[in-house]
């Protein structure tokens, strides 16, 4: 067995884990499936900006260049994972993806690559982060096919949109981002789910993000009381994207989408609405399908761990949501978790 850890993913998670590796003096190839470093945010909806402020959004050992208090782009931050890759001279193998990962005779783990190759690995760290497939849900198949049905990962811009009325399903920060977006250009309506909470963006002439985390809140363990509150109620910041501030826009604010027939949209609350687009921003789902190691997922599919780590002896986890606590879905997160993680994977390998 080859004394090497697989790292799957070269996002931030991924490039983290290998930052704490390389420290740690610990041989791992990292595989990503992209043709450069960045492109899984390289590929999401042009306008994206990060959730959190510069100085929450850098890696272990490299600042993120600009304001620290202003939100670095989709395409900024991109360039910025391809220079830290660069700079830390991570061995990060692009263009290959990991069709399946089983148990090899002796011990380790064998890695099946789409290019046909094989990698052995003594331990494996899944780093492919939370946002992996778009959730569709079962009554899409509903509408017709003269409505063009788009998700977080296919939509690009509004250029790309026919004209007609725009619904935009799933009221998280990415939905109500493009919905704003797109209501510059044509109607738009807004279906939401359950009230969701948002926070200031700045207190007393600072983030939001600064005041949590110096407060420990980002910290707090999800089963604390705090964490179960933060859990609960999901809350976004407010970058001017209240409902009042939506509906000041001219976008229609709908209830939860509840049926679909051709091209009429209904709702919970009885209503309907005949739209020619609609774009998923209900969430996502775990892409698991490769992962053939009994015990390490559910039978839905979802990567199965505590704090990181899975029940699969091996196999560890980083950039999961609430793997310690609410920071671990964030960039800020990625390099205590992986600092963590190496630690617990040294200490694992140390043990008779």
């Amino acid at each position: 067995m080859r004394n090497l850890v697989l790292v799957i993913g070269a996002g931030q998670a991924g490039l983290a884990t290998g930052f704490h590796l390389k420290k740690a003096g610990v041989p791992f190839e990292i595989v990503d499936g992209h043709r450069r470093v960045g492109d899984s945010w390289r590929a999401r909806y042009d306008s994206l900006s990060l959730f959190t402020p510069r100085q929450f959004s850098a890696l272990p050992g490299l600042d993120l260049p600009g304001n620290r208090e202003l939100y670095a782009s989709r395409d900024e931050f991109a360039d910025y994972l391809e220079t830290y890759a660069a700079r830390f001279q991570l061995p990060v193998l692009l263009g290959r993806r990991v069709t399946r990962l089983v148990n090899a005779s002796d011990g380790g783990f064998g890695a099946a690559l789409d290019d046909g190759s094989r990698i052995i690995a003594s331990e494996v760290i899944v780093a492919a982060g939370a946002l992996q497939l778009a959730l569709v849900p079962k009554l899409a198949v509903w509408f017709g096919h003269e409505v063009l049905q788009l998700t977080t990962e296919t939509y690009r811009s509004p250029r790309q949109l026919p004209y007609g009325p725009v619904l935009v399903v799933g009221d998280g920060a990415s939905g109500r981002d493009i919905a704003v977006e797109v209501s510059r250009l044509q109607p738009v309506m807004l279906a939401t789910g359950k009230p969701r909470k948002l926070f200031p963006e700045r207190l007393l002439g600072k983030s939001i993000w600064w005041w949590l985390n110096l407060l420990g809140v980002l910290k707090a363990p999800g089963d604390s009381r705090i964490g179960r509150k933060l859990r609960q109620s999901d809350a976004i910041p407010d970058r001017d994207r209240s409902i009042d501030s939506l509906t000041r826009r001219g976008i229609r604010v709908v209830s939860r989408l509840a049926e679909a027939s051709g091209t009429e949209a209904r709702f919970a609350d009885g209503t309907s609405a005949i739209i020619r687009t609609v774009i998923w921003a209900a969430g996502y789902r775990d892409d698991s399908f490769w992962l053939d190691i009994k015990g390490a997922k559910s039978s839905d599919g979802t990567f199965l761990h505590e704090a990181g780590v899975s029940p699969a002896k091996g196999i560890y986890f980083v950039g999961r949501p609430w793997q310690r606590n609410r920071a671990s879905a964030l960039i800020m997160g990625a390099g205590d978790d992986a600092e963590i993680i190496i630690q617990r994977l040294l200490s694992d390998r140390a043990k008779p």
